[in-house]
């Protein structure tokens, strides 16, 4: 036994050498090594190594997934790791979170620990390669050192990002703004950025957006139409908004009632300040085209905006509405005729809707309705009042079936009448995925039409989530809804299963023998159940000759005791697992016996990527509610 731990200690300084001194070996020698010696190196490796490594190791056939994992332990987001099914995920998450701590100087004692020894601008640029999503920070002077010609970070960045957010106010009367607006140009307007993240507080950025944006207001073949006026966004004609920036014919303009000293702000002049070798031949610069908007904090000035640019903003394809208070049933009325108008166009290509928060059920209809061509609808519901309803529009006319392939609807703990959910259901046979949360039902009520509704009109269904609802009492109707469908992502998260039975190993049983039908699912979420001791039953999903292909198992938040993992664990490993799994732990109560519970831990580990959170017991809150 000490040879064999000699060995291991001996194998473990060699890892943290090879990691140490990395910068000075030729790649192909590390990629030549055994692949369990690469295995045991991955999580040992900075983001630099592994993006240098990954191309080699994948022609070998190795992932470099555990290392993009072992990442994001290292910067405390082991929460994630449940969402990310792929190496491509893991690592585009990784940059995501890395890169902004790392470009705004906002690095944390986890991230500086793990992206020490390396050259921050090379650092930069690999993550930049990777990045999807870039934040502006208008008051931050690292945009500044962005807009540098010599620093090469923002070409980068236009070849990559797709989403740019600006969540922070900017004052456009400000010198220093001139880096975020020309910054914000370059992505939205000479890279492949299509999609705009922006809220209330930066409204004055929207407006500066949209203005003259006309590939996005006008028919493709009405702007290429020769012909009198093109309508262009003029921010003076909207009611109660704040000054914006005005349209700019010629350079150096003054904006209106403001003691502002003039500066350049139109695309073409930004471009003439920053660039250098830019002369006055300098071409008009190119406008790209918005295609999703995402707007948080929404309020009337924004309403006001987009309401008159809806009708012709054919470029739009996504659009998400979020509020902090419920939204008025004017303010809901007045978007749907403006969707309305836009929907009947054939050059519209609106597909999808996200609002929150809407003050009744009605007025989803009245939005569908609205938008026939709908294939992902998310809305929010809060009723202002009990038993208050909205008679349609007679010019939103109701059409039969509806496109949609996804919808979610979120109840914030609230009475619901189901008959309207269930019939909006049937309208959808198309669907694929499916999200319900919060919905109440009157006492002694069950889910019992929710659940059948879905087992016969919904069959196309791919992604099920059901959520703080309570289904106790209906295993039959869930049985039969996944004999209907063919699954692939199954959460039934906070849903009360086990709530009355008197032998929750025999429930659990049937919900296994049921779901070990179901070929496709490779993701399950009892997450919130209560579940005890009964976890140990599953792992029935995994043995005999019809083993599970789920490869990602949420057990967070059930009260699994020590012992319970462990027995877990045992039988876990008595079975030929086909594939690694991903486990979901958190939340559940391993510091009332830590040595059983690393004991389990350690039992799992050779076959799941474990998902961990500590827990303290000494919350006795969490502890009475876990025990319910």
């Amino acid at each position: 036994m000490s040879d064999t731990r000699c060995v291991l200690r001996l194998k473990a300084l060699c890892v943290r050498a090879v990691c140490a001194h990395f910068t000075l070996l030729d790649v192909s020698a590390v990629v030549e090594l055994p692949t369990s010696l690469i295995n045991d190196l991955l999580p040992h490796l900075n983001v630099r190594f592994l993006d240098e490594l990954q191309p080699a190791l994948n022609v070998r056939g190795i992932s470099t997934y555990r290392g993009w994992l072992s990442v994001l332990r290292s910067i405390g987001a082991s929460h994630r790791l449940f969402l990310i099914r792929t190496e491509a995920e893991a690592k585009q998450q990784v940059m995501e979170m890395l890169f902004p701590s790392v470009f705004y100087h906002s690095k944390n004692e986890l991230i500086t620990r793990h992206i020490s020894n390396i050259d921050t601008k090379s650092l930069l640029l690999v993550m930049a390669k990777n990045l999807r999503h870039f934040s502006i920070r208008p008051t931050s002077q690292c945009l500044q050192g962005l807009t540098a010609e010599q620093w090469p970070l923002l070409a980068m960045l236009e070849s990559s990002v797709r989403s740019v957010g600006v969540v922070h106010r900017l004052d456009l009367s400000a010198h220093q703004s001139r880096c975020a607006l020309y910054v914000l140009h370059r992505l939205l307007d000479h890279g492949h950025t299509t999609k705009v993240v922006i809220c209330e507080q930066a409204l004055p950025m929207l407006a500066w957006v949209l203005q003259d944006r006309d590939s996005c207001f006008v028919s493709p073949s009405a702007s290429m139409a020769p012909g009198p006026e093109t309508k262009t966004f003029d921010v003076h004609d909207v009611d109660h908004v704040p000054p914006r920036k005005r349209q700019l014919l010629d350079s150096a303009p003054v904006m209106k009632d403001s003691n502002i000293s003039t500066y350049p702000l139109s695309p073409k002049d930004l471009c003439q300040t920053f660039s250098r070798c830019a002369g006055p031949s300098l071409p008009d610069c190119p406008r790209g085209q918005i295609q999703s908007l995402q707007i948080n904090q929404c309020g009337p000035a924004t309403l006001s905006i987009l309401i008159r640019r809806l009708p012709s903003w054919f470029s739009l394809q996504s659009l998400s509405l979020h509020s902090r208070w419920t939204f008025c049933d004017s303010d809901v009325l007045s978007l749907a005729r403006p969707l309305k108008q836009l929907s009947e166009s054939l050059s519209s290509s609106l597909t999808e809707l996200s609002i929150s928060v809407l003050p009744s059920a009605d007025l989803v209809d009245t939005l569908l309705d609205a938008c026939t061509n709908l294939t992902s609808l998310s809305v929010e519901i809060q009723l202002m009042a009990e038993g208050l309803h909205h008679p349609r529009s007679a010019e939103l006319a109701t059409i039969s079936e509806l496109p949609l392939e996804k919808l979610s609807v979120k109840a914030a703990q609230m009475q619901m009448d189901m008959v309207w959910l269930t019939s909006l259901l049937r309208r959808c046979p198309g669907l694929s995925w499916l999200q319900v949360c919060g919905i109440r039902l009157p006492q002694g009520s069950s889910h019992h039409r929710l659940l059948c509704t879905l087992s016969a009109s919904n069959q196309s269904l791919r992604r099920l989530q059901l959520e703080d609802i309570n289904l106790s009492g209906c295993l039959c109707d869930i049985i039969k809804l996944l004999s209907a469908c063919a699954l692939e992502e199954l959460c039934l998260r906070d849903c009360r299963l086990v709530e009355k039975c008197s032998d929750k190993d025999e429930y659990v049983c049937q919900l296994v023998s049921a779901l070990n039908k179901i070929p496709s699912l490779h993701s399950l979420s009892l997450a919130q159940n209560r579940l005890g001791s009964s976890v140990c039953v599953l792992v029935d999903l995994f043995s005999g000759p019809s083993q599970s292909s789920v490869r990602h198992l949420d057990l967070s938040s059930n009260f699994v005791q020590p012992a319970d993992l462990l027995e877990f664990g045992h039988r876990l490993k008595a079975q030929r697992l086909c594939h690694r799994l991903t486990l979901d732990l958190r939340e559940n109560p391993g510091d009332r016996d830590p040595e059983t519970w690393n004991a389990a831990l350690g039992a799992l580990r050779p076959l799941c990527e474990l998902v961990i959170e500590g827990w303290n017991s000494t919350n006795m809150m969490a502890d009475h509610i876990s025990n319910m």
